[in-house]
């Protein structure tokens, strides 16, 4: 059995690390650099650093809030907000960006996620989804709908379709975000994620609505998750990160443990 992996996620705007509640009443909680140092001496498998306003500000990501992040971890960092082109993410790799993530004009072009899996191979290529509740109906027979720029823009396209055509375009791995679950830390929503990971071939990485270790061990068993992606529940330091793994690992879900 694969390990599974523990993320967190750096959402950044301005330069500082914020939170949002289901993508809305965002708010400055800190220093992402200091934040992401703390994370990685605590035993963080991966990290994922997202410039929550570049898409919707039509504007390139911060490479010096990437610079000083890459400066202070050794671990795998996944990079994403406002990546339209393959020159945008040579230009997040020369900054220490292992993976780059595409979403918004992913889904305005898809042919983009195909472009950046033949430029920086697909397995570097991350297509994270911002996903809502809809309801099944003929357009959403999934009953999830994709959402872009932050949350503020519905495509009126099938979640599941999505997911399907991003792997076949090349993605090497989804993120699937519920946008119903952001910030609420009432756990994750399983049925999406469950939906998803079993539909495709590639690792999928839960997010959204992580309060307490038990919803981790929900979302990588019940949710069929490869990867459990964590904010509120370390950033406000109710739980470390080493806490986290522990126990996810004291009850049967096998974790990469540093220690």
């Amino acid at each position: 059995m694969l390990s599974k992996r523990l993320i967190a996620c750096l959402d950044v705007r301005d330069g500082k690390l914020a939170k949002s509640v289901k993508f809305v009443d965002t708010k400055d909680i800190g220093d992402p650099v200091e934040k992401a140092r703390e994370y990685y001496a605590d035993g963080l498998d991966e990290l994922v650093f997202y410039d929550i306003t570049a898409s919707s500000d039509n504007r390139s990501i911060m490479l010096d809030v990437v610079e000083a992040v890459a400066r202070e971890v050794f671990i795998p960092l996944s990079v994403g907000g406002g990546v339209r082109s393959v020159a945008d993410a040579t230009d997040l790799r020369l900054a220490g960006a292992e993976k780059i993530n595409v979403n918004s004009a992913a889904v305005q072009r898809p042919q983009l996620i195909a472009e950046c899996a033949e430029a920086i191979g697909d397995q570097n290529v991350v297509l994270s989804m911002d996903i809502r509740y809809a309801g099944a109906t003929q357009v959403f027979p999934s009953g999830y709908e994709i959402v872009i720029n932050g949350g503020r823009t519905p495509m009126g396209i099938d979640a599941l379709a999505w997911a399907r055509e991003g792997e076949r375009l090349g993605a090497g791995e989804l993120v699937v975000n519920s946008i119903d679950a952001d910030g609420t830390r009432e756990g994750y929503e399983l049925t999406l994620t469950a939906m998803i990971a079993e539909a495709v071939r590639i690792p999928v990485i839960a997010s959204g609505g992580a309060g307490e270790p038990q919803h981790l061990v929900d979302v990588l068993t019940t949710g069929k998750a490869d990867a459990a992606l964590v904010a509120s529940m370390v950033h406000y330091g109710d739980f470390s990160v080493s806490e986290l793994k522990r126990y996810v690992q004291d009850r049967g879900v096998k974790m990469r443990m540093s220690w």
